[in-house]
């Protein structure tokens, strides 16, 4: 760590401590060349995707956002809210593993489409008629048909 007075490469750690409920080091420094003390943080980098739109805009990636989204679609539907933050934490940590810094929302539609298929077949509907944006009553009645031929018969 360069010192912020002389530009000193060379300093040394005098003490270390966790801070902001370990979330972060303090560190207090000493240049080797000036002998002025400084203190420096370390904290995690928080990574946040950019989302690209379908209209091309950028925004940055958030989960309320996503939850929220699933929670309309499974409203008085027998789905726990923990099964949906389990679902959009793993979509995070899908994102950042696959897609680094940005993601295209298509692909998050499609991901939850998905959760929710398996999941909910008319929390599916809900959210596919959104998502897909439904024009006609027949656009309900194709994507209907075609949840209804996925499901065995009872």
């Amino acid at each position: 760590m360069k010192c912020p007075f002389c530009g000193e490469p060379d300093t040394k750690v005098l003490a270390t401590r966790l801070v902001e409920d370990g979330r972060a080091l303090r560190r207090r420094r000493e240049c080797g060349n000036c002998h002025r003390r400084f203190t420096t943080f370390e904290r995690i980098e928080e990574f946040v995707p950019v989302v690209i739109k379908r209209d091309g805009r950028r925004e940055a990636f958030s989960r309320d956002k996503v939850i929220n989204g699933l929670k309309r679609a499974c409203e008085k539907r027998p789905v726990s809210l923990d099964k949906i933050e389990d679902f959009v934490d793993t979509l995070f940590g899908r994102i950042q593993e696959e897609f680094k810094r940005e993601v295209a929302s298509i692909w998050i539609g499609e991901q939850a489409m998905k959760f929710l298929k398996d999941l909910d077949k008319v929390a599916y509907i809900r959210f596919a008629s959104v998502y897909k944006t439904f024009q006609e009553p027949g656009d309900f009645q194709k994507e209907l048909s075609s949840v209804m031929s996925d499901q065995p018969d009872a």
